[in-house]
């Protein structure tokens, strides 16, 4: 499957180079911005695996598109610029980029930075997947063990009496554990 890739620059004349180059490097331009504000749109429309993006545009600059879209998840974000100041840099990695390149860009230099690039962003969401996952299984967990026990001091049972009640209840209701656990402390809330 082609790597889909947005590209944002307000010069026409980088934006044709740079879509050349790309298609001829196997990967589909599948869209281009002369500004910021466009860019941060395109990609939440199109939602482009890539976005490179300039620095230094109109109505929105690049560094403020790069943080939107890297807090909305949308995708990663390289950068292409002609400054290389350190500020710059550091804004850039505050941003969330995961990239940098300075132009002019040279062709050999582009393919390899997409796809570390492309394997980074990967981890990233890999990792926040697994993280949101643990957090889920904790707070599930949190949830069963005090309606387990809630159980063992309203009706006396003891731990694994408690723990199979539920799960019983989740079997035969074809409910999770946790909604079931939900729904006795619901209960016991309404009780009270």
């Amino acid at each position: 499957m082609e790597t889909r890739i947005l590209i944002a620059d307000d010069e026409p004349l980088i934006r044709m180079n740079l879509r050349e180059t790309l298609q001829e490097q196997g990967y589909l331009v599948v869209g281009e911005a002369g500004d910021g504000l466009s860019a941060l749109n395109m990609t939440r429309q199109l939602r482009p695996d890539l976005v490179l993006l300039d620095i230094k545009m109109p109505n929105m600059d690049g560094l403020v598109a790069a943080k939107h879209i890297h807090d909305e998840g949308l995708a990663p974000v390289l950068l292409l610029t002609a400054y290389s100041s350190r500020e710059l840099v550091t804004q850039a990695r505050d941003s969330g980029v995961l990239g940098y390149l300075i132009k002019p860009v040279r062709d050999a230099e582009l393919m390899p930075l997409i796809e570390v690039t492309m394997a980074r962003w990967s981890e990233q969401i890999g990792r926040k997947k697994e993280l949101f996952q643990l957090r889920d299984r904790l707070e599930t967990r949190k949830q069963i063990e005090r309606a387990k026990g809630y159980l063992m001091d309203s009706q006396g049972l003891n731990e694994a009496e408690a723990f199979r009640r539920i799960q019983q209840l989740a079997m035969n209701s074809r409910k999770t554990m946790r909604e079931v656990a939900q729904a006795i402390m619901l209960a016991q809330q309404i009780a009270s």
